[in-house]
């Protein structure tokens, strides 16, 4: 009954792993160089590619489990379909993915779309799968915290719809529960969609007033200038990888990632504990 972790040394498969092993799971990591990565006493580590098909099939055997997480890459819809495909070949019955929210609404994002294109491959091979959908992760903004303690403005382009931010954390520790049912279940579950929000749905100056209570002074919204965004993220990602998050934040700007009736509700029964508020990552970081 083991559980294959993709995406495992990243911000989200290690919280993934971490809380599987607090659930006493039979763990598999999926790395490129098993060298370089470190991982809780007991999870084995399987070398492997998303776009290398035998290394895949090394990895998944003896796998009843499997969770899916590709990266934004420009092969990011390769990768999650030859996973698919060689994890239906070796008789994975469960899959959980992680997806994003709005992924069927934010149509000309090509992350998004390439999200969605794999939910539908999902439903069509018939895994017992859970889809995480994630709003905004909140821990991005650790990119911009220099930007916010430094000039005093929070640069992000969030608009004035409001994004529904959640903390890494949550999102892991939600995926090894989707995880640990599915693989417990002797039968085959149906398949369940899950909006992952956090508690507040916050506007630019929302943010930016959070800020401003944590420490004490003033932190000014950057408004939703997406052209400077994205000129600001080419100086450390490549131009594509820009552009698909200056798409991103035009679609903020436009439609927000909004949770739906019951979702903050359902994440609280589900945690059995309150998600993590956005004001207490600013707590944190500015400590």
């Amino acid at each position: 009954m083991t559980i294959l972790v993709t995406g495992a040394t990243g911000k989200v498969g290690t919280k993934v792993i971490e809380q599987l092993v607090k659930r006493g799971a039979d763990v598999r990591a999926l790395v490129r160089n098993p060298a370089s990565s470190s991982f809780p006493a007991g999870v084995a580590v399987a070398q492997g590619d998303l776009l290398d098909p035998d290394s895949l099939r090394g990895a998944l055997s003896g796998v009843s489990t499997l969770f899916l997480l590709n990266a934004v890459a420009p092969d990011e819809f390769t990768q999650a379909l030859i996973a698919l495909n060689v994890a239906k070949e070796a008789g994975v019955r469960h899959v959980v993915y992680l997806s994003v929210i709005h992924s069927d609404l934010y149509v000309n994002v090509p992350h998004f779309a390439g999200k969605y294109g794999v939910e539908r491959m999902i439903e069509q091979m018939g895994f017992s799968a859970t889809i995480l959908r994630p709003a905004y992760f909140m821990d991005n903004d650790l990119t911009v915290k220099d930007v916010v303690l430094g000039y005093g403005v929070y640069p992000m382009p969030v608009g004035d719809k409001g994004l529904a931010m959640i903390s890494v954390d949550d999102i892991g520790e939600i995926a090894a529960i989707e995880l640990v049912r599915r693989n417990q279940s002797a039968t085959p579950l149906p398949l369940e969609r899950i909006n992952l929000v956090g508690p507040e749905t916050l506007t630019g100056n929302d943010i930016a007033a959070a800020w401003s209570a944590v420490l004490g002074r003033a932190i000014a919204y950057g408004g939703g200038d997406t052209a400077a965004f994205e000129q600001n993220l080419r100086q450390f990602m490549p131009g594509w990888m820009a552009y698909d998050m200056r798409l991103m934040g035009e679609r903020f700007l436009t439609d927000g990632m909004l949770p739906g009736a019951g979702d903050v509700d359902r994440l609280t029964a589900l945690l059995g504990r309150p998600l993590r508020a956005y004001r207490d990552f600013a707590a944190a970081i500015a400590a």
